[in-house]
């Protein structure tokens, strides 16, 4: 496992209690990393980035590339340095991925450190989400979900994982633990994870021991109380539909 630097747009605190407003565009943010996730100004689709390009999932599932001026309000990237990959077995939940991915990690004296992972593999299922614009503030992430997400399921497809993992003491500067996002091989298909049926694969798995934080620089930012971030919110937005 390589040691690399995460490059991470704004906080997931933030995000949650509604700053959706674009921080640095696509074109910046792909000059700090070539993988990664995240979303994008008024949580207009849900983020893939991999091997250097950033895509966008539309509220329908469909993937398309985000062009270089599309506003970024919250992400997570680095630039992943190849290395060995760890041949995956079948897995029927996402929950038994990453405990795999928790032992892979614990293996190599990581659950204190930050993890970047992509996983190319076959699925009989990804059950996923995207949502569509909404422009707001101090509306928060998960009323705005509320309005704006749709659920999708894809059967018989292969693609990459990007997964993102934090520790727990970093809990609210992004999400602890593991958050994934999916795109196809074909780069048509795409979102947030929730649920996955896994045949096999294969994880690229980089260990981040430093992180450079950029925050918004407009004074607005400085209205949010970010210590009012909800955990159970973080949880329902990142592990659940409702």
């Amino acid at each position: 496992m390589s040691d690399v630097k995460m490059y991470q747009v704004s906080t997931l605190q933030a995000l949650m209690l509604g700053y959706s407003r674009s921080v640095i565009t696509v074109g910046e943010l792909i000059k700090h990393g070539n993988t990664g996730l995240g979303t994008f100004e008024d949580v207009d689709g849900e983020m893939i980035v991999t091997d250097g390009v950033c895509y966008r999932a539309t509220e329908t599932g469909e993937v398309v590339k985000a062009g270089e001026d599309k506003g970024v309000p919250f992400c997570a990237v680095c630039n992943m340095e190849d290395g060995e990959w760890v041949e995956l077995g079948t897995f029927d939940s996402i929950s038994a991925l990453k405990d795999q991915l928790n032992l892979i990690i614990d293996g190599h004296f990581g659950l204190n450190s930050m993890h970047m992972v992509k996983i190319e593999g076959d699925f009989e299922l990804v059950d996923a989400r995207s949502e569509s614009p909404y422009r707001s503030q101090h509306v928060t992430l998960k009323n705005i979900l509320g309005k704006t997400q749709k659920a999708f399921q894809f059967e018989n497809i292969k693609g990459t994982l990007v997964a993102v993992y934090f520790p727990d003491y970093m809990d609210g500067i992004n999400a602890a633990g593991w958050h994934l996002h999916f795109v196809s091989d074909d780069r048509t298909k795409g979102g947030h994870v929730f649920e996955i049926k896994m045949r096999g694969g294969k994880a690229l798995i980089n260990k981040i021991n430093s992180i450079e934080l950029k925050l918004p620089d407009e004074p607005v930012f400085d209205t949010y109380m970010l210590k009012k971030a909800s955990g159970n919110d973080i949880k329902t937005v990142e592990q659940g539909k409702g």
